[in-house]
């Protein structure tokens, strides 16, 4: 008995070991699920990155694991804004600079500028100028600041203090520039593009990630020398076993080596990586009871260590920004060095103080959590890539700039050479689909005929003087078609209601000018988008692809 028992244990055993062998040899890591063909092989096909473990934290970014929380205030008000009514809002994962942008960061963007598209060139001419902060943000008519006009941009002693004077468009351009710059190194590295090639290009020869996954042949303006790196010729050089040659392979999305685009935080993001709740297990937290990026309620520290000393960089009263000279000041003015000061629990620094930031969002008095409460964003302008008559995507040439005017007249590159040329998503586009009907989705919900105060179904549109946002336009600034230069500007004489339009954008925290009130992460103010300020920096955003939580932090769950 104990002997047929044995048996049929080990026959068990075999048995159990064939069927993990079985499932383990048919892990379809080198072959499809679908077809059985074989992938990534020498003869071509199919080609995946089957090793992609999961997306690297890109240059200067730390990691925010996602999550639910409180949005807006549920403390007191004393401004009556009431417009950061708390709604429950999840976000997901996402990556964030560790600090705000810098003078030494933005100089390097400067400097890219003028070596690719030097303004003593005509078809360049304006590109280097529309990028330049406006260093004269710094001037007071009662006040004696010309040392900040002339060296806060560019003297060393300022380098690692953070970029002002940057409008919510010129930081936009920024962050692409940076996708492009941080792309084009990664494929540099990889041998997928020549070595050297980021130094190499010349004038209206730019690197664009968009432009290599669509039509790699073109990137660099089809200049072979800079677009193929030892690994495209090696891959041209090999044979297979017929002797006939390897198809050559451009890495696209598939290769996972390809980061999405650097970009400005939306508002929810912004708010949930500055409150920083990683930390804390704390119910009240939860539901919105933290005031400021560190924990407590106070803005001096309550470290034996360190009792007293103030936790971040803000106006603390009329004529003093600092506090008295000596043991008692903050170590800042004006802006101060970036980490100066203790980061919050995400590893954030200056989250309060310092300088305010752009976020993405176009500001609404309302956070519509009725309709989403899912990585909320009002903002949205879908477009599509545009198609030549053959068929083929159309990319910018060597002598095409597309410009943005500005509403004081100054031009701003939207696109340069080498990129996508993007049109608005049609009706056609869009025919019976149930998510969105349309290109601009700024006003959804708010500002669009229906959600007018004087809308009636069924009937004409109401007549636009009855808008509901009822906004200053300057849209009427002439220029010269030769020189570029603003010869008549319009000004709006109507009798307006609000500031408020699609052009302008939320920031968010307080700065070196504002009383600590506006360090509360919850606080909402807004500011149009083509103007700037000495108080009004930004930092960068990545969306996280792939799962929720990095390697670590799930190994540290289970």
């Amino acid at each position: 008995m104990r002997r047929d028992t044995a048996i049929r244990a080990f026959f068990a055993f075999a048995f159990g070991i064939g069927l993990i062998s079985c499932n383990n040899s048919r892990d379809y890591k080198n072959n499809s699920r679908a077809t059985g063909w074989d992938i990534n092989s020498d003869e071509g096909g199919f080609q995946y990155n089957n090793d992609f473990k999961e997306q690297e934290t890109a240059p200067g970014l730390v990691f925010i694991e996602g999550g639910t929380f409180t949005m807006g205030r549920v403390q007191d008000d004393p401004l009556h804004d009431w417009n950061n009514s708390p709604t429950q809002q999840h976000v997901q994962s996402f990556y964030m600079d560790e600090t705000e942008v810098t003078n030494k960061m933005y100089l390097e963007y400067l400097d890219w500028l003028k070596r690719v598209a030097p303004p003593s060139d005509e078809r360049y001419s304006d590109v280097y100028a529309g990028a330049l902060p406006d260093t004269l943000v710094w001037r007071n008519r009662l006040g004696f600041n010309e040392t900040m006009v002339n060296n806060y941009l560019r003297h060393p002693a300022y380098a690692e203090y953070p970029v002002v004077g940057v409008s919510w468009i010129q930081a936009v351009e920024f962050s692409d520039w940076r996708t492009q710059r941080v792309n084009e190194l990664k494929l540099i590295n990889e041998g997928y593009l020549a070595e050297g090639a980021q130094y190499k290009a010349g004038p209206g020869e730019t690197f664009n990630s968009e432009t290599y996954i669509y039509d790699p042949a073109n990137v660099y303006g089809g200049n072979t020398e800079l677009n193929q790196g030892e690994e495209v010729q090696d891959r041209l050089e090999d044979t297979n076993e017929e002797g006939n040659p390897v198809k050559k392979v451009y890495p696209g999305r598939e290769s996972g080596l390809v980061s999405p685009e650097y970009r400005l935080p939306t508002e929810v993001e912004w708010e949930y990586a500055a409150l920083g709740m990683v930390g804390l297990r704390n119910y009240n937290v939860y539901r919105g009871r933290k005031k400021y990026p560190w924990d407590g309620q106070y803005t001096r520290s309550g470290d034996p260590k360190r009792q007293g000393d103030q936790l971040a960089n803000f106006k603390q009263g009329d004529g003093d920004y600092g506090g008295i000279a000596g043991w008692s000041d903050d170590g800042a003015d004006i802006t101060a060095e970036i980490k100066s000061y203790a980061p919050n629990d995400f590893g954030l620094y200056d989250m309060a103080g310092n300088v305010a930031e752009w976020v993405l969002d176009v500001y609404r008095p309302i956070v519509d959590d009725e309709f989403n409460d899912f990585n909320y964003y009002r903002g949205n302008v879908y477009t599509k890539n545009a198609i030549n008559e053959d068929g083929s995507i159309k990319i910018l040439g060597a002598d095409e700039v597309v410009y943005d005017t500005l509403a004081n007249g100054k031009l701003v590159a939207r696109n340069l050479p080498g990129e996508i040329a993007q049109v608005p998503v049609t009706e056609e586009d869009t025919y019976m689909r149930t998510n969105f009907t349309e290109s601009d989705q700024r006003d959804f919900r708010d500002g669009d005929k229906s959600s007018t105060r004087y809308y009636q179904p069924f009937q004409d549109a109401t007549e636009p003087s009855k808008r509901m946002y009822n906004s200053p336009t300057y849209n009427n600034v002439q220029l010269n078609d030769t020189t570029g230069a603003v010869t008549e500007r319009g000004y709006d004489t109507a009798k307006r209601t609000t500031l408020i339009s699609d052009e302008v954008r939320v920031y968010k925290g307080g700065s070196w000018r504002d009383r600590a009130y506006w360090l509360d992460p919850a606080q909402r103010r807004f500011f149009p988008q083509d103007m700037a300020t000495d108080y009004i920096g930004f930092r960068n955003a990545m969306s996280r692809v792939g799962s929720k939580s990095k390697s670590e932090n799930k190994t540290a769950r289970n």
